[in-house]
C-alpha cells in the first residue's frame, strides 16, 4: 500500500467532522484523489452497526459494544481503507481504533491495552500515517453539543466524569506516539485549525 491513511480524532462536539471535510476539500483542489470515510458507519453494515452502538435504547455490554466497533472496523478496514491505500488515494477518516482505545477502554474502562490489541486485530494492524486530535475540554464540549439542539446518541449523552476519562485518554495516546499524532487544541478559530492541519499534511505528502 502506498497511499496515506489520515484520521480525525477527539471528543465529541471537537470539530473533527468540520476539519475532515476542509482538510478533504483542500486536498482534492491539490489534484490528490480522496476517500472520506468514518468509523462507524462507513459501509452499508456499518451503517447498521452504527445504529445499534450510537441509538440502541436500553444498555448494551461494555464488552459486547467494543466488539460491535471492532467487528465495523474489520469489515472497513477490508472492503474500504485497503483498497483504496492500494489505488494510492488519500483516506480522511472521522475516527478509528484510538477512539475505542479512548471510549471502550478508558471511557467504559474496559483497560486501554485489551482494547488496542482487538482493533489491531481487527485492522490487521494498519495504522495511520497522521492522527489529528482535536483537543477541547469537557465542560466546552457540552456547551458546543447542548447548542447544536440535537437529539444526543448514546456516547454524548454520557456524564461529564466519562468524558473526561476519555479526553485524559486522547491525550495519553498522543504522548506515547508524537510522530503519528497531531494536537491541535479545538477551541482555536476554524480557520487557524484548518491551516494547522494543511501545513502538518503538506509535510506528510512531501
Amino acid at each position: 500500500m502506498s497511499g496515506y491513511f489520515i484520521t480525525f480524532e477527539g471528543g465529541d462536539g471537537s470539530g473533527k467532522s468540520t476539519q475532515a471535510a476542509r482538510l478533504t476539500d483542500w486536498l482534492l483542489e491539490q489534484g490528490y484523489i480522496v476517500l472520506r470515510s468514518r468509523e462507524p458507519g462507513g459501509t452499508d453494515l456499518g451503517n447498521e452497526i452504527r445504529e445499534i452502538v450510537l441509538h440502541h435504547r436500553g444498555d448494551i455490554a461494555p464488552r459486547a459494544e467494543a466488539l460491535l466497533y471492532a467487528a465495523d472496523r474489520a469489515h472497513h478496514i477490508a472492503t474500504k481503507v485497503r483498497p483504496a491505500l492500494a489505488r494510492n488515494e488519500i483516506v480522511i477518516q472521522d475516527r478509528y481504533l484510538d477512539s475505542s482505545v479512548a471510549y471502550q477502554g478508558a471511557g467504559r474502562v474496559l483497560g486501554a491495552a485489551e482494547v488496542r490489541d482487538l482493533s489491531l486485530w481487527a485492522a490487521e494492524g494498519l495504522l495511520p500515517d497522521l492522527t489529528i486530535l482535536l483537543d477541547l475540554d469537557e465542560t466546552t464540549a457540552r456547551e458546543r453539543l447542548d447548542a447544536a439542539n440535537k437529539r444526543f446518541d448514546r456516547l454524548e449523552a454520557e456524564k461529564s466524569e466519562f468524558h473526561g476519562r476519555v479526553r485524559q485518554a486522547f491525550l495519553e495516546l498522543a504522548s506515547a506516539e508524537p510522530d503519528r499524532f497531531l494536537v491541535v487544541e479545538a477551541t482555536a478559530p476554524v480557520e487557524s485549525i484548518a491551516e494547522t492541519i494543511r501545513h502538518r499534511v503538506t509535510s506528510l505528502l512531501q
